[in-house]
C-alpha cells in the first residue's frame, strides 16, 4: 500500500518513524497530511508544513510553529497563482509568526496588509524594515491598533508623527506622547490633549520641559496630578501642593517619589485614607518603628502592603501574627526567620490551617512541635507526622491517633523507630499497613507478617517491593 492510499483513520497505527516516512511522501494526500498535522512529534508537523500537497488551511495553522517550513513550501508559489488570497486563511498567530522571520519577502507583507485581522495589521506595523509607503497605508488604518503600532515605531517621519498626534482615538495619541522624538509644538498640543490618559502619558515623559510640567500641575484629573506627583524635577511648593491634594490618590502618588521630606512621612501615617498610608507603608525608607506602627493600623489595606516587602523588623511580624485576617497571619507563619514571639503566638491561632504550616517548620522547636502533635485538628497532627524533624518519641504518639490519616502520615516518615514501624505493622487499618508494607528498610519479620495479610492490595504491595 503507497501512502496516497492509506486511510486516514489508521494513521495512530504508523508509529513514529512510519509518519515521518507518510509526512515526506511525494505523493501523500492533503487528506493524510492533514491528519498527520496533528501528530504529537514536532518532527512529524514541520514536515507537513513543507510540504507541497498540504492544504493552505492546514499550512495556516502550522505557520506559528513552522514559519520557515511554510514560508519554504515549494508548493506556495502555485499556490499564490491558484489563490492569491490565501493568507487570509492563516490565523493571526501563524501570520505574526511569518512576519517575525528576517527578510520577509513583499508578497507576505502585502498580504498581510490586506489580511481582515487587525492583530495581523498590527505586527505588520512592528515590521523594522517596513517601506514607507506600507507604514503610511498602515498610519490610516481603520483599526486603532494598527494605528497605534504605527506610532510606536522606532522612526517616523514627521508628517505621520504630526498625522497620528491629532488621531481620532487616544491610544493612539497615548503613543505618540511617548516618543522620544516629539517636535515641541506637539508635545506641548498633547499637554492640552482632551483626553485625561494623553495627557498623563505627556506627565511620564522624562524630558518634559518646567511649562509643560507647570500647565500639567493645573489640570483636574487626578490621575495626571497623580502620575506628575511622583517626580522630583518640580517646584517645591508644587510637591508640597501635591502631597497635600484632596485626592487620596494623588497623594498617595507623591509618597511613590524617589525621595520625599521626612515630615511627609509623619503626616502620611496620620492621613485619614488607607490608601495613602498602604504607600507609606511600601516606602524603603520606612525606618523599624515607623513599620511596626503600621503593621498595627485599623486598615487591611495597610497590613497587605507591609507583606509586599522583603523584610519586616520584629514588632511588624509580631502584630502581623495578630491580624484578623487568617490569609495574613498563614503569610507570616510561612515566612524565614519570624522571631521565637511570633512562632509561640501562631502556636496557638484558632485557624488549623496556620498551625499546619507550622508543624512543618524546620525551625519549629521539640516542645512545639509535640504540642501540636495533640492538636485537636487532625490535618495539623498529620503534617507533625510528614515533617521531616519530628522526634521519634512524638511519631511513637501519633502512630496511636485515633485518626487513621495521621497513622498513615507516619507511616511513610523516612527515620521511624522500629518499634513505632512494628506497631503501623499491625494497625487495624489497611491504608496504613499498605504503607508500611511498601517501605523499603521493613525488617525480614514484618516482611514475612505482611505476606499474610489478609488484604490483597498489602501483598501485593510487598510483593513488588521485593
Amino acid at each position: 500500500m503507497t501512502f496516497s492510499e492509506l486511510d486516514p483513520r489508521s494513521l495512530t497505527a504508523l508509529g513514529l518513524e512510519g509518519a515521518l516516512e507518510a509526512a515526506s511522501a511525494p505523493r501523500a494526500t492533503a487528506e493524510l497530511l492533514s491528519g498527520l498535522s496533528a501528530h504529537p512529534d514536532a518532527r512529524v508537523r514541520a514536515r507537513v508544513a513543507a510540504h507541497p500537497n498540504t492544504p493552505p488551511e492546514v499550512l495556516g495553522l502550522l505557520a506559528a510553529a513552522f514559519p520557515r517550513e511554510v514560508l519554504g513550501n515549494p508548493g506556495v508559489p502555485l499556490l499564490r497563482l491558484a489563490r492569491p488570497g490565501f493568507l487570509n486563511l492563516f490565523p493571526s498567530e501563524g501570520m505574526t509568526a511569518l512576519l517575525g522571520l528576517p527578510g520577509v519577502p513583499g508578497w507576505v507583507l502585502d498580504g498581510a496588509l490586506r489580511h481582515e485581522n487587525y492583530d495581523v495589521r498590527a505586527a505588520l506595523a512592528a515590521v523594522p524594515e517596513l517601506p514607507g509607503g506600507r507604514v503610511a497605508t498602515l498610519a490610516q488604518d481603520a483599526g486603532w491598533q494598527v494605528r497605534e503600532a504605527v506610532a510606536k515605531r522606532a522612526q517616523l517621519p514627521e508628517p505621520l508623527l504630526r498625522q497620528l498626534a491629532d488621531d481620532d482615538d487616544y491610544d493612539v495619541r497615548k503613543a505618540v506622547a511617548a516618543r522620544e522624538d516629539l517636535p515641541g509644538d506637539v508635545l506641548r498640543t498633547l499637554v492640552a490633549d482632551a483626553h485625561g490618559m494623553v495627557r498623563a502619558g505627556v506627565a511620564r515623559r522624562l524630558d518634559l520641559p518646567l511649562d509643560c510640567l507647570l500647565t500639567l500641575a493645573t489640570d483636574a484629573d487626578p490621575d495626571v496630578l497623580a502620575t506628575l506627583a511622583r517626580r522630583l524635577d518640580l517646584p517645591g511648593n508644587v510637591r508640597d501642593w501635591l502631597a497635600g491634594h484632596e485626592q487620596p490618590h494623588v497623594r498617595a502618588a507623591a509618597l511613590q517619589a524617589w525621595r520625599v521630606p521626612p515630615r511627609w512621612l509623619e503626616r502620611a501615617e496620620n492621613d485619614a485614607d488607607p490608601d495613602v498610608r498602604a504607600a507609606l507603608a511600601r516606602r524603603p525608607d520606612a525606618d523599624e518603628a515607623l513599620l511596626t506602627r503600621l503593621a498595627g493600623d485599623e486598615a487591611e489595606t495597610v497590613r497587605r502592603a507591609l507583606l509586599e516587602r522583603a523584610e519586616l523588623p520584629d514588632g511588624a511580624v509580631l502584630a502581623l501574627a495578630r491580624a484578623p485576617e487568617a490569609d495574613i497571619r498563614i503569610h507570616i507563619a510561612s515566612a524565614e526567620g519570624i522571631p521565637a514571639q511570633a512562632l509561640a503566638l501562631l502556636l496557638e491561632d484558632p485557624d488549623p490551617s496556620v498551625r499546619t504550616i507550622l508543624a512543618v517548620r524546620p525551625d519549629l522547636g521539640a516542645a512545639g512541635r509535640g504540642r501540636l502533635a495533640t492538636d485537636p485538628n487532625a490535618e495539623v497532627r498529620r503534617a507533625v507526622a510528614y515533617a521531616d524533624p519530628t522526634p521519634g518519641d512524638v511519631l511513637e504518639r501519633l502512630a496511636a491517633d485515633p485518626h487513621a490519616g495521621v497513622r498513615r502520615a507516619v507511616a511513610v516518615h523516612p527515620a521511624l523507630p522500629a518499634q513505632t514501624l512494628a506497631r503501623l505493622a499491625a494497625d487495624p487499618d489497611e491504608g496504613v499497613r499498605l504503607l508500611a508494607a511498601g517501605r523499603a528498610d521493613l525488617p525480614g519479620e514484618l516482611r514475612a507478617a505482611l505476606t499474610r495479610d489478609p488484604d490483597p492490595s498489602v501483598r501485593a504491595e510487598i510483593s513488588s517491593v521485593d
